[in-house]
Order: C-alpha cells, then structure tokens, then sequence
C-alpha cells in the first residue's frame, strides 16, 4: 500500500545528462548571482524577462544558462537556485550580498515583474551550517525589508485551528508589500524560511500571504472559466502555475504547490514537505499524502479525497482517510471522475509508474520508478490524457493514451476549495 515517489533519481539523472555533456563531470563551476536588482523599489516593478536574461546571461561556452531557467514557455516565471546542476553551485544572495538563499521563484505578469518568492533555507536543500545561521538571516532580512518599503511590520503569529501555520512579519506600504514568515518550531527546529515580495495589485497567492483570514482566495464556481477547448479536441485547464521540483524527491508536495497557487494559496512545496512528513531522498507516500493533507484541507478551506487508488489486488477504491478501502472503482468510472473535475476547472493528482508507456512529448530517458504528475485536461476525439509535469518549461502540455493512463495509475487525488 505504500507508495514512495522515486523521482528524484529521474530528475537528476536529466540533470546530468543535459549539462554536464558540456560542461565535463569532473571540474566543478561557481558563479554568483545577486538579486537585489528585482527588490530595489519601485523601480523593480518595471523589469522585464528580457532585462532579466541581459543581467544574468548565459556564461560563455555553456549551452544553458547556468543563473536561472524559465519554467513557463511564455517566460512568465523564472526559477534561480543554488545548486542548478551537480557540478555547478551559484551563489544567490539578497541584501548586498549579507543574506544567502537556496532559491527565487520570480513571476511576471503582462511582461512585468509581478513578485517574487524566495526560499531563504528549507530543509531538502540547506545544509547543517545554513540551519544554524537562522537567526541571522531572519534578522537582517526583516531589518532590510524595513528599510525598503518605508514602514514597520505586523507580527504573524501561527494559529493553526484557523489555517496560519506560519509565524513572522507582514509589510504593506505604496511601494508593496512584504511577508517573512517561517515554521513555528523555528529556531529549535528550522523547516522552511520564506520571503515574498509582490506589487500592492499582485492578487492570488502573493495577496493571500497578508490576509487576516486563511483559506483559497479562488472560489470553486470561478473555476470553470479557466476551462480552455480547442479545434483539435483538446480540453484543459489553463493558468495553472509551474513549480519545479528540482533534484529532490519531491514530486508530490511540488505538484500540491501547483494546486495551491492555481486556488491562490501562500503554500510552498517545502511547508508541504514539513507537512506531509516529505523525505527529499526518497520522496512522499500516498498514505502519508492521504492523511496529512486530510488533516489540513479544512484549514485552508479545501477538501482532499482519493479518487482511485491500486490495491494489491489490482483494482481501484476510493480510499478512505483512514486508509481503508472504500468503494470499487471500474474503469469507466475513472475516466469519468477525469472528465467531471476537468470540465470543473479542477486539475487532479496523478501518481504513477513512470516511463512504462509512451508519451508525448516522450521522455528522453524511459526510466523506471513512481513519480506524481497533474492530469490537466483529456481529448475524447484522440482517446488522449493531457497531462503535466513539475519540471519546467517544455512540460506543460504533454499526453499519453487514456487506456496507458489507466494502466500506468497508482493513484488519483483531488484537492478542491469548498468556497462557492
């Protein structure tokens, strides 16, 4: 019954593959990438993804970009971290170079800077030194802050009954608006410190950060407008945000994120690891996965429910919350449950074994393992499942055969807001 998400081996494996190739395995690339230049206000909110490319361009010789890479085709988001590939380490920092961070999740929208969310240390990624040098970088970071929007904080404090399951400071000024917040558990204990900045107007999950009260700033009945249908029969839901993952087992908590932002919630994947009790070795189980974010759902006002999951038998249930089997599942109700939550808006949560049937695009290395995409849309003409992955740029949009789909499936989630 319990299913570990193994995909941390694909992704690195990629990683080496697509870079080192160039690079050489043996030698080892540093570089360094302050990014002051997206905090300096007011003036950042007028950067472009074409600015952004000129201030941190491709090294020469290199094929990729060793700074940063898009994760939307459309250059909407762009993600900086520290360790992009095995044998490169970039070193990012804030603050005239006094605050390291692991990495920058930035978002433009109409071809300007929208905000920014930057994982100042986290767990999957700090080493035992970066953890012990929390209390520096929360300090000088909230000092900082300050002093670029003009105007003192309001504390957070963590109420986890009515969804806060953070602490830390809120900034609002003219020039934008601020949130330094971390695990409560914190310094004892070190998850996750998180930093955001946003334009005043960023709405979603950047204006749900400030909010006085938690939960999905989406309502359910808003979301079939983000349903899109095409002349080749594809139907999809659209806007719906890219995380990436990166090197670590997190494919699960990656693709949580996803949901969360597309219902404007202040989640990221590392809160959702300390959450789901996530191990960036070894990845997240469906049981794991059931109970904690069935623990959490009503706290942000969503409810959790697992579609279909494989028993040793072969067949599909329902699973209930305390991990028993509920009803049986056939085929044609698996596809149904597919159709009704696509044509809702509502993207659902796909674990699977990966690499055991063809794709498209297809995989440049079919490897084996159990890995969680989000199944986005269908195309009943071509008996196809739109799909898509939390690695980047390019992977969107992909589809595989509906029948494969059925038989590659381990199991299959949905996380809705229950605000009308």
């Amino acid at each position: 019954m319990i299913l570990k998400h193994s995909c941390l081996l694909f992704i690195a494996v990629i990683s080496l593959i697509s870079f080192t190739a160039h690079l050489g395995a043996q030698e080892h690339y540093k570089f360094e990438a302050n990014l002051d230049p997206f905090i300096t206000l007011p003036g950042a909110w007028k950067l472009t993804p074409d600015a952004v490319e000129k201030m941190f361009p491709t090294a020469k010789g290199m094929k990729k970009n060793p700074h940063f890479k898009w994760l939307t085709s459309d250059h909407s988001r762009a993600h900086f971290t520290r360790r992009p590939y095995s044998n490169v380490t970039v070193d990012l920092t804030f603050f005239d170079g006094s605050v390291g961070v692991e990495e920058a999740i930035i978002d433009f929208k109409d071809g300007k800077l929208l905000g920014l969310t930057v994982s100042i240390l986290n767990r999957g990624d700090s080493t035992k030194e970066d953890i012990r040098d929390f209390d520096r970088r929360l300090k000088i970071s909230g000092k900082k802050i300050g002093e670029i929007l003009a105007i003192r904080p309001t504390r957070r404090e963590s109420r986890p009954a009515q969804g806060f399951l953070t602490e830390g400071w809120i900034w609002l000024s003219g020039k934008g608006l601020a949130v330094l917040e971390y695990n409560p558990e914190a310094p004892e204990s070190v998850e996750f410190l998180r930093m955001r900045f946003a334009r005043r107007d960023a709405g979603g999950a950047y204006e749900a950060a400030t909010r006085s009260r938690a939960g999905a700033s989406v309502k359910l009945s808003e979301l079939p407008a983000n349903v899109k249908k095409d002349d080749k029969g594809n139907v999809y839901v659209s806007g719906l945000p890219m995380v990436d993952q990166g090197r670590k087992g997190y494919c699960v908590v990656a693709s949580a994120q996803r949901l969360f932002e597309y219902y404007g919630i202040p989640c990221d994947q590392h809160q959702l690891a300390q959450i789901a009790g996530s191990d960036p070795e070894r990845g997240t189980s469906v049981i794991s996965i059931n109970e904690e974010l069935g623990k959490i759902d009503h706290c942000f006002k969503t409810r959790f429910e697992a579609l279909a999951v494989k028993y040793r038998d072969g067949s599909f249930y329902e699973m209930k919350k305390d991990n028993r089997p509920g009803r049986k599942v056939s085929r044609r109700d698996f596809h149904k449950r597919i159709h009704t939550y696509i044509d809702k808006g509502i993207p659902l949560l796909w674990a699977l074994e990966l690499g055991r049937f063809q794709e498209e695009p297809s995989i440049s290395l079919q490897t084996g393992g159990n890995h969680m995409r989000m199944i986005i849309g269908y195309n009943d003409k071509t008996n196809r499942i739109i799909f898509s992955d939390s690695w980047g740029a390019g992977h969107e949009f992909k589809t595989m055969d509906a029948d494969d789909v059925y038989m590659a499936t381990h199991g299959l989630f949905v996380l809705q807001p229950v605000t009308r």
